[in-house]
């Protein structure tokens, strides 16, 4: 396997070679760089092309995020991992906004950093537990307070109106599963049983349906 190369990037010489000394016998992780700045990373960036940034949100100067910001749109392919002591909706945001690939306090341990990178240097995205309730809380509110008065149809559980106004919205089954936190198969059986209670052939009569009685807007 070809080593994932990793730029560790933090303003604490003592955090920095912890997490150096924590994966330095990981087989398939190779330290490339060890900065302790937001403007060392980028220029790290450009001349070691690390595969993964381990990245500090709170440095001297730039923030691990507008570093972050910076990194992305210069080499988008750079992967980049935050690590902070502190947890917080304000920082979840800032760095979905900047396009980070994932998230861990520092104290993670070395079996969720193995993982962490393992699974973000696959391309997928990798939110600890601890980021991934946040998350879910900040979903809650907003769902919560943009909810509209909406024409219901009695027919429908509390579920499947929520159902039907994803699939309204034009999202796949999978965007349905992932906002609803179910599985696809769940949201098939829900879109099947919708059409049969409102009595509709497909999704585009169901779309129809959902502009006529206020569920969407335009």
């Amino acid at each position: 396997m070809t080593p994932v190369k990793i730029l560790l990037v933090d303003d604490h010489t003592l955090m920095r070679e912890g997490i150096a000394s924590m994966l330095q016998h990981i087989e398939f992780v190779q330290i490339v760089g060890k900065v302790e700045s937001g403007e060392d990373a980028i220029n790290a960036a450009q001349s070691m092309q690390p595969d993964i940034i381990l990245m500090d949100i709170v440095m001297k100067g730039m923030s691990g995020i507008e570093a972050t910001r910076w990194i992305k749109e210069q080499n988008p392919e750079i992967k980049v991992i935050l690590l902070s002591s502190e947890v917080s909706k304000d920082y979840i945001t800032l760095g979905a906004k900047a396009g980070i690939n994932g998230y861990l306090p520092k104290n993670v341990n070395k079996e969720g950093l193995v993982e962490a990178i393992r699974k973000v240097n696959a391309g997928e995205k990798y939110f600890s537990p601890s980021i991934m309730e946040i998350v879910f809380e900040n979903f809650y509110e907003q769902e919560s307070s943009n909810k509209k008065p909406v024409k219901k149809n009695t027919d429908l559980s509390n579920r499947e109106m929520e159902v039907l106004e994803q699939v309204a919205l034009g999202k796949s089954n999978k965007e349905v599963a992932d906002a609803l936190f179910i599985s696809v198969k769940t949201v098939e059986t829900h879109k099947t049983n919708i059409l049969s209670k409102l009595g509709l052939k497909n999704t585009a009569e169901l779309v129809k349906y959902a502009i006529k009685n206020n569920i969407i807007e335009l």
